[in-house]
């Protein structure tokens, strides 16, 4: 078998329902498995999806085993030459698993490579390409010189930003959303560190494959990363999940000037954590004297969908209650269409059945700076999915 993919997957349904639609075309004529372990899901994912997907081999836990165990525990029943880890939360394009794999076929000492990820308001996602935090660079990250200076060869590496997006590169940290590895390499420096239960076991097992004598790959190739946009950054579990497995990699692999940044380190993390705080204890009282965030206003949805599902799509908005505009969809809209400056969100929605994923993924990257959002619309399942909801019959 050429090709293992094995999503972990925890209270997503319909986004695991997208990602695994977005594999069928990806994977034809490929040799490949696709495995799903659901860690103790409350939304009755498996008894969903299950009927609809019966090439794909469901596993389910008893309890949340978190990322790396639930991966290290579909990597051990797969049987591919490669083992694809994928997020849930993900749309692949067509030719993205096909292309990656070519190049790995091609390129006997690459032992990962990663994708171009897009956001959901089509920009790309910085994480496609990152350095190994050593202490200096976790440092410049913690303290927001990165950010300040992102070109910087020494401040700007965590996100490694000098890279050009349109062209293949050696980097150093390969994202978990998309982590393409040999299974050679995999079985010379062993499967993901259960030390770390969420964030930071990409980190660790792309400096692994580093240490092991193996390349890592920077690939333009595109899937979207959905929920990435929306993910709560500024809030105090993010801040503690993450900056701690920072903090994990490097007592795990640094000594000396390492063990002397920790409690520099460490001050930062605490610091982060407790900024996070009071942000989200301010939103909340915000809330609670009657104060009305902006952000949950409305949405507007320009919505390109084709002729035959024309009138299912307008009812299904209508019974929604949406804010919604209707195009048929075309190959003209790409260049002429310009979101409305409509209320504080704007979503440029696709019909699955018109369009191919390559397509939206490649349109929504010309709406940057647009502060449009993507939303796929799937006519067979009468449902909108965006990055931060879904809307179903």
């Amino acid at each position: 078998m050429l090709l293992s993919v094995i999503i972990v997957s925890y209270n997503v349904k319909d986004y695991l329902w997208q990602c695994l639609t977005s594999l069928r075309k990806s994977l034809k004529d490929i040799d490949a498995e696709v495995i799903v372990f659901d860690n103790h899901s409350h939304d009755e994912t498996i008894k969903c999806l299950q009927p609809q997907f019966k090439d794909v081999k469901f596993i389910s836990s008893n309890h949340n085993l978190g990322f790396a165990k639930g991966n290290n525990h579909a990597i051990r029943l797969s049987k591919g030459k490669y083992v694809l880890l994928l997020n849930p939360d993900t749309i692949v394009a067509e030719n993205t698993i096909r292309s990656a794999i070519a190049f790995m076929e091609t390129h006997p000492q690459a032992g990962g490579a990663g994708a171009r990820m897009t956001n959901a308001d089509g920009t790309d996602a910085k994480e496609s390409r990152r350095g190994i935090p050593t202490p200096l660079t976790a440092l410049f990250k913690f303290t927001g010189l990165c950010s300040r200076f992102p070109q910087g060869k020494h401040t700007g590496r965590y996100y490694m930003s000098w890279l050009p997006w349109d062209k293949e590169a050696r980097i150093e940290i390969i994202s978990g959303a998309f982590f393409l590895i040999r299974r050679a390499a995999l079985e010379q420096i062993g499967l993901l560190d259960e030390s770390f239960f969420m964030y930071g076991e990409d980190v660790d097992l792309s400096y692994r494959l580093l240490k092991g004598g193996w390349e890592n790959w920077y690939l333009p190739l595109r899937i979207l990363h959905y929920k990435g946009e929306s993910t709560q950054k500024s809030s105090f579990r993010y801040v503690h999940v993450f900056y701690k497995a920072m903090l994990i990699f490097c007592k795990k692999h640094y000594k000396g000037m390492g063990r002397l940044l920790l409690p520099f380190l460490g001050l930062a993390v605490n610091t982060k954590a407790m900024i996070a705080l009071c942000a989200v204890a301010f939103k909340k009282t915000r809330k609670n004297l009657g104060f009305v965030d902006d952000n949950i206003q409305d949405s507007f949805f320009i919505i390109h969908v084709s002729a035959s599902n024309m009138k299912k799509c307008q009812q299904f908005v209508s019974e929604k209650g949406l804010w919604a505009e209707f195009h048929d969809a075309n190959t003209n809209f790409l260049k002429t269409t310009l979101p409305r400056q409509k209320g504080p969100r704007t979503y440029i929605t696709f019909d699955s059945s018109a369009f191919s994923y390559s397509d939206i993924l490649s349109a929504m990257h010309d709406y940057y700076g647009t502060k449009a959002f993507i939303a796929v619309y799937h006519p067979d399942e009468d449902m909108i999915i965006t990055d931060h909801e879904t809307f179903k019959s």
